[in-house]
């Protein structure tokens, strides 16, 4: 059996690597079985995205003042933790799907793992003129130590102050297309000083502020060249949705601040096989599969934040460090006015 590519949207955002699978194989095995594997196999990666995509949304609990400004180049990368790089493949779960050892489980690497050594699966699958068929695959690895276990993300963002403490931000990268891949991504926020709405305002040490935002990313991974099985339009398309509301404090000093807060994360990525598969065995097709499977996963999660802003001038350096499900750091370079 030839093999599929399965990175989807790992593969997308990072553009450093693809993991193989034997998805045509699982395919003749039956829709049901591929699309849990691929469910499992993809999910630490798009949850651990998510929370990539959500960092470095504020720099500061102080909203700019009416007509001030911010244009800011941020890099986030949320951390890998190992219990994300695997996950346990109970043979109980599948239909046609066993280890040549008789294992009744194993922990076999997701797309943030790696198998060392390499695992094999026995598909079983019903072959029209040669009947019951087995076949031995590899199952695919992942990513593994490629990437130094983080997942990187990067924006560019602006910020403008209106009045009475609200700001307004929106963050975006440029829409990113190349032969197989079509890439972009948007989001907005909206930041509320709660302290300027009080009298001691210019007294207070601190600033308290408020924070919604909302990231949307979408792309589309043509597989007509790379999947190795025949068909027509075959492609995978992502949709991943995320909302952030968050709590802030931070200092309020000339030069050097340090921000903190609580809040929560909620977000969904939804990945879609389409196209037509026509599985193959030497010279005998069977029927074709139409769009097979879609995937998904959720993130709903509490995250604490710490960080520093410094200022000089128009120029400002701001890191931060994000504690959640997946970890996450952020460097900011910011020029701004006000």
């Amino acid at each position: 059996m030839k093999k599929l590519t399965l990175f989807m949207l790992l593969c997308l955002v990072t553009t450093i690597s693809k993991a193989q699978s034997d998805i045509d194989a699982l395919l003749a095995a039956g829709v049901e079985d591929a699309e849990r594997f691929a469910n499992d196999y993809l999910a630490p990666g798009t949850n651990g995205l998510m929370h990539s995509m959500n960092a470095n949304w504020f720099n500061s609990a102080k909203a700019k003042p009416l007509g001030g400004f911010e244009i800011s180049v941020i890099v986030n990368a949320a951390s890998i933790k190992d219990d994300s790089k695997a996950f346990d493949l109970n043979v109980a779960d599948y239909n046609n799907i066993s280890f040549p050892d008789n294992s009744p489980s194993k922990m076999v690497a997701s797309v943030l793992g790696e198998n060392d050594p390499a695992i094999f699966v026995e598909v079983e699958y019903d072959d029209p003129i040669f009947g019951n068929q087995t076949e031995t695959i590899e199952l695919p690895t992942g990513i593994g130590e490629g990437t130094a276990n983080l997942l990187p993300t990067a924006f560019i963002q602006g910020a403008l102050g209106l009045s009475k403490g609200i700001e307004v931000k929106a963050r975006f990268v440029p829409k990113i297309e190349t032969d197989d891949v079509s890439l972009s991504m948007y989001g907005a926020g909206l930041q509320v000083e709660f302290t300027k709405w009080l009298p001691a305002d210019k007294v207070l040490p601190v600033a308290i502020s408020g924070l919604v935002a909302y990231t949307y990313l979408d792309g589309e991974y043509d597989l007509t060249e790379s999947s190795g099985i025949q068909g027509e339009n075959q492609r995978i398309e992502n949709s991943t949705n995320t909302w952030l509301l968050q709590l802030i404090a931070s200092t309020k000093l000339p030069v050097i601040n340090f921000y903190g807060g609580l809040g929560y994360i909620k977000g969904k990525s939804e990945s879609d096989l389409l196209g037509t598969y026509r599985i193959t065995d030497g010279v005998l097709t069977s029927q074709p599969i139409v769009d097979p499977f879609s995937v998904s996963s959720e993130v709903a999660s509490v995250r604490g934040t710490v960080g520093f802003k410094l200022k000089l001038g128009f120029f400002r350096l701001n890191g931060e460090y994000h504690m959640s499900e997946f970890n996450a750091y952020s460097l900011g370079i910011n020029f701004g006015f006000r």
